[in-house]
C-alpha cells in the first residue's frame, strides 16, 4: 500500500502544478491579446503565448492520466484490504464500481464518493470515523470538474474574444483553487487510509 500511496501522492502534486501552469497560460493569453489590441504586443508575442499553452497542456494531460491510473490502483488495493475487516457486505458497491464508478455517466457524481467513504469507514482505527474530509474532498472535486467542463466548452467555441479570454482566465483561477483543495484533501485521505490499514493488519497489506 505504501508504494502506490506515495506514487499517487507525487503524481497528484505534479498534476496540481500542471493545473497552476495552465492557469498562468490562460492569464498570459488574455494579457497578450489585450496588449496586442492596444498596440503593445506583436504577432510574435501571440505566437509565443500559443506555444507556451501547447507545452503546458500536453504534459499536463499525460500527468493527469497517470495520476488517475495510479490512484485507481491504490483505491482497488485499499478496497480489497478494507474487506478484510468488514467483509464485502459492509460496502455499498461491488468491487467493479471501484473503477467503473468513475466512468459511468451521471452515476459518477456519487458512486466514487460511496466507494471512498466505505473504505474510509472500514479502515478507520476508531469507529465511527468522521466523514468530513471525504465529503469536503468530493464537494470540491465535483465543483472543480463542473467548472473545468465549462472552461473546456469555451475553448471549443468558434469565436474567442478578448472579454471571453478574461472570463476564461477567471474561471481557470476558480478551477485551480478547487482542484488544489480537492488534491490536498485526497492526498490526506489516501495517506491516512494507508496508515490505518498498515497499523491494523500489516501482514494483510495488499
Amino acid at each position: 500500500m505504501a508504494g502506490p500511496a506515495l506514487a499517487a501522492t507525487l503524481l497528484i502534486l505534479s498534476a496540481l502544478v500542471g493545473d497552476a501552469l495552465e492557469t498562468v497560460s490562460d492569464w498570459r493569453n488574455y494579457l497578450v491579446v489585450h496588449a496586442f489590441r492596444a498596440g503593445a504586443a506583436t504577432v510574435a508575442d501571440l505566437g509565443a503565448a500559443d506555444t507556451f499553452s501547447l507545452w503546458v497542456s500536453l504534459p499536463g494531460v499525460v500527468v493527469y492520466i497517470a495520476a488517475g491510473v495510479v490512484f485507481l490502483v491504490w483505491l482497488w488495493r485499499a478496497r480489497c484490504n478494507a474487506e478484510l475487516w468488514g467483509g464485502r457486505a459492509s460496502h455499498r458497491r461491488s468491487r467493479g464500481w471501484v473503477v467503473g464508478g468513475w466512468f459511468a455517466p451521471v452515476a459518477n457524481l456519487w458512486i466514487p464518493y460511496h466507494v471512498v467513504t466505505d473504505i474510509w469507514r472500514a479502515s478507520a482505527e476508531r469507529r465511527p470515523a468522521p466523514r468530513g474530509p471525504v465529503t469536503a474532498w468530493w464537494a470540491t472535486y465535483v465543483a472543480g470538474s463542473v467548472l473545468s467542463r465549462s472552461l473546456g466548452q469555451f475553448y471549443l467555441a468558434k469565436k474567442i474574444t478578448e472579454s471571453g479570454l478574461r472570463n476564461a482566465a477567471v474561471l481557470s483561477t476558480l478551477c485551480l483553487v478547487l482542484d488544489v483543495a480537492a488534491g490536498v484533501l485526497i492526498i490526506v485521505i489516501l495517506n491516512r487510509v494507508t496508515t490505518w490499514q498498515s497499523r491494523r493488519s500489516p501482514q494483510h497489506g495488499a
